[in-house]
């Protein structure tokens, strides 16, 4: 081999031993710089996922907050309520009417002069004439008050589960909530639709939801009314889904409604005995007065036998009360 050939044949292995030297830095420094970039890729991607899931627990903590505040209110205006003494206005309204506290007062009053002059008409002691002036001034109204009273609320209840499943499939349909409160303002049977009415009407002024629910509850003092409200009001502050809420409530009411009614069932027959055995004496009484007068005649004329009656009478509220507070279940 001739020294010019071995000179070349050296200069091309010596420039491939430097090319592969430098492609093997090169590739080895790129290497490095892909590593790099996936490792910064990587370290973003988790650091973006970190914050996103941060963020979601902040905003579950802070819905939570929310929750236990709204409910911390509830439990406290329930508190207040059940502290405060109604009003003859709140009885009145609560009852659905729409007469004044003075004209109750007028009511009560004629009825209490009406028992007073019929009881001294009658000849009776002044200590039953009294009894019987207090009993119809003050005792007769207002139990009249409250028989109304429980009635309309009984029929809210009765309702207030239909009413609920209206507002959930208006919910599903698409309907804003006002408008499904106002489909109850015209459509619902009473005393529903006058309640929805009120509400409607304050929201159409400018009063807030939450402030017409707490007037709606003070004219409707129910549980059921007041999970809704608590509902309404966290699902304004919170957010959720309404439909599915107001679907598990309705079912909740409806399982209070069963288990009351449940509960009736179990008690008629206490219920039946403690009519039989309130209503025996009052009933002998009257037998024996229309069968023999002369032999009951002096229970009512002389005092002895007067102040023996109201004697028996009084014994007999106590114990009517006592077995209807035996009776009564509330749930």
């Amino acid at each position: 081999m001739s020294p010019d050939m071995a000179f070349m044949l050296a200069a091309a292995a010596a420039f491939v031993a430097v090319g592969g030297i430098g492609w093997v830095a090169v590739g080895a420094a790129g290497d490095a710089q892909s590593k790099k970039r996936v490792n910064r890729a990587v370290g973003d991607g988790k650091l973006q996922r970190g914050k996103r899931h941060t963020s979601a627990l902040d905003q579950a903590a802070q819905r939570k907050k929310q929750v236990q505040e709204s409910l911390k209110d509830l439990e406290q205006r329930q508190r207040d309520q059940r502290k405060k003494t109604l009003t003859v206005k709140a009885r009145i309204r609560q009852a659905g009417l729409s007469f004044t506290p003075a004209t109750f007062w007028l009511i009560s009053a004629g009825l209490g002069l009406a028992g007073t002059l019929i009881a001294f008409l009658t000849g009776q002691n002044l200590i039953v004439v009294g009894m019987v002036a207090l009993v119809s001034t003050f005792g007769l109204p207002r139990w009249w008050l409250g028989f109304l009273r429980g009635r309309r609320q009984k029929k809210f209840t009765a309702e207030f589960a239909n009413s609920l499943d209206v507002i959930t499939r208006g919910v599903k349909s698409g309907l804003p909530l006002n408008e499904c409160l106002k489909i109850l303002a015209t459509e619902s049977p009473e005393p529903v639709r006058t309640e929805f009415e009120k509400l409607v009407e304050g929201i159409a002024v400018g009063v807030s939801l939450p402030d017409g629910l707490d007037r709606m509850c003070e004219r409707m003092p129910l549980p059921e009314l007041n999970f809704f409200r608590t509902v309404l009001v966290i699902q304004q502050k919170t957010g959720g889904n309404l439909a599915e809420t107001l679907s598990n409530l309705s079912t909740v009411l409806r399982s209070r409604k069963m288990m009351r009614e449940k509960i009736g069932a179990l008690s008629s027959e206490a219920k039946s005995s403690a009519a039989i055995i309130g209503s025996l004496p009052p009933g002998v009484l009257a037998i024996v007065y229309f069968t023999t007068p002369s032999y009951m005649g002096q229970m009512f004329t002389d005092p002895t036998g007067q102040l023996m009656l109201l004697g028996g009478a009084t014994w007999m509220f106590i114990g009517i009360m006592v077995m209807r507070g035996m009776i009564n279940f509330k749930i």
